[in-house]
């Protein structure tokens, strides 16, 4: 599944009339480059989420046919936030293990490491990466492989990079409404169910303009 229904309000004013994962760097949409990596690794079965703009989101990836790839699209009337989208989009998921990617970030991440290690009872396993100069407190710390609440010493902490890998149980007890991921991790956290990978690779929140130049001139170059 891919995450694409946020407003992107500090993408602004370039997310006014674009959805903010159709935002080009090399030619290409972000959405397109996830896209692209996902079949690379193997997946070709995709959800996508959307809420503002999502005509536009439907009509430049349409069927998913031009990227040997699958797409059906879970449209919402009103973003759901992060787990509400996910929730809506469950019937299309089905019962198996699913991955999940932001649409609006940038990563080198090998998709097909993940195809071979299942979650084995954990509710879900994150990509954990260093934190950025915008958010340097991050967001949790990592033992082992075991995903645990943050320490007030940031040094020690992570940043969640929006990606991660689902059991559809996860969301059981979630009603359909708006609501977001960090209730569910913490949660998973208290009950030793949340399983991290650390990634030193290439990644990048593509959040602002700024950060969007950043990256083009960085991906171009």
């Amino acid at each position: 599944m891919i995450l694409a229904a946020g407003r992107g309000e500090r993408m602004r004013p370039l997310s006014d009339t674009l959805p903010k994962p159709l935002l080009k760097v090399a030619g290409k949409p972000l959405i397109v480059h996830h896209i692209e990596r996902l079949v690379r690794a193997g997946i070709s079965e995709l959800v996508i989420n959307h809420a503002w703009l999502g005509d536009k989101i439907e009509r430049a990836l349409g069927d998913g046919g031009t990227f040997n790839a699958h797409i059906r699209y879970s449209a919402e009337r009103q973003a759901l936030e992060t787990a509400g989208g996910i929730k809506q989009a469950l019937p299309l998921l089905g019962a198996e293990e699913f991955l999940l990617v932001n649409g609006d970030i940038w990563c080198d991440f090998d998709f097909s490491a993940w195809l071979t290690k299942p979650l084995n009872g954990d509710l879900a396993r994150l990509l954990l990466v260093d934190n950025l100069p915008q958010k340097p407190a991050g967001d949790f710390t990592l033992v082992n492989d075991r995903v645990k609440h943050k320490k007030s010493e940031p040094s020690n902490n992570l940043t969640y990079a929006g990606i991660a890998l689902f059991s559809p149980t996860m969301f059981n007890e979630l009603a359909a409404q708006k609501a977001p991921l960090l209730p569910l991790f913490n949660a998973a956290i208290d009950t030793n169910s949340l399983a991290g990978t650390y990634y030193s690779g290439d990644w990048l929140d593509v959040g602002t303009p700024e950060r969007l130049q950043e990256l083009r001139k960085r991906v171009e170059a």
